[in-house]
């Protein structure tokens, strides 16, 4: 494997990847180097799996290469794992990330902060033409805060308090997000998988 396609737009995720990936000799490249000619991709799964695995098949049929795609949310214990695989839309408009948080704060009204547990889950999903899908998984745990703190991060991270911090993911330097976050929990299941291959 010398080239993989990172089924992704967002420059964060392309150079948490570009970096992960250089030590194996592989060139990465991602959505951002290709004109507009692949189709939107319906991310219409149950589980976080499914949708990777969807977004990872459509490339792989289109391109013929293999390619590496993710799929990431909160899941809120007291909400019995929602807002889940609809992270991104929880508020019914994609992408309204000060929405989809306020909707998980009111409907967490009056619970206690003992049973405010959730965690962040990203799923990658590895897949290479005419092989089965590699799937890794990673978590941070933590507790949704009563009110939204911090400038940094995006979607949930300004309620979202992990475990062992007093403060949000919205308060961490990206440095140390990155160092406890899911995405990068995902990503040494995967290397330690490389490593081993």
């Amino acid at each position: 494997m010398n080239k993989l396609f990172i089924a992704t737009k967002n420059n964060g995720k392309i150079k948490d990847f570009k970096g992960l990936f250089a030590k194996y000799d592989i060139n990465i490249i991602s959505l951002l180097d290709l004109d507009d000619s692949l189709p939107d991709i319906e991310e219409t799964g149950d589980t976080f799996e499914e949708n990777a695995a969807i977004k990872a098949e459509t490339i792989v049929k289109a391109l013929n290469i293999p390619v590496l795609a993710d799929d990431s949310g909160l899941e809120v214990d007291a909400l019995n794992g929602q807002p889940g695989v609809y992270s991104a839309r929880y508020a019914g408009v994609e992408k309204d990330d000060t929405a989809n948080l306020h909707k998980v704060l009111n409907e967490l009204e009056g619970v206690p902060k003992e049973e405010r547990t959730a965690r962040f889950v990203c799923v990658l999903a590895l897949a290479h033409p005419n092989e089965p899908i590699i799937f890794k998984k990673g978590t941070c745990e933590g507790t949704i805060v009563e009110n939204p703190m911090g400038e940094n991060g995006f979607g949930y991270d300004p309620i979202f308090c992990p475990k062992g911090y007093n403060k949000t993911m919205a308060q961490l330097s990206s440095q140390e997000k990155n160092e406890i976050s899911h995405r990068r929990n995902a990503m040494i299941q995967l290397e330690n998988w490389l490593k081993n291959k």
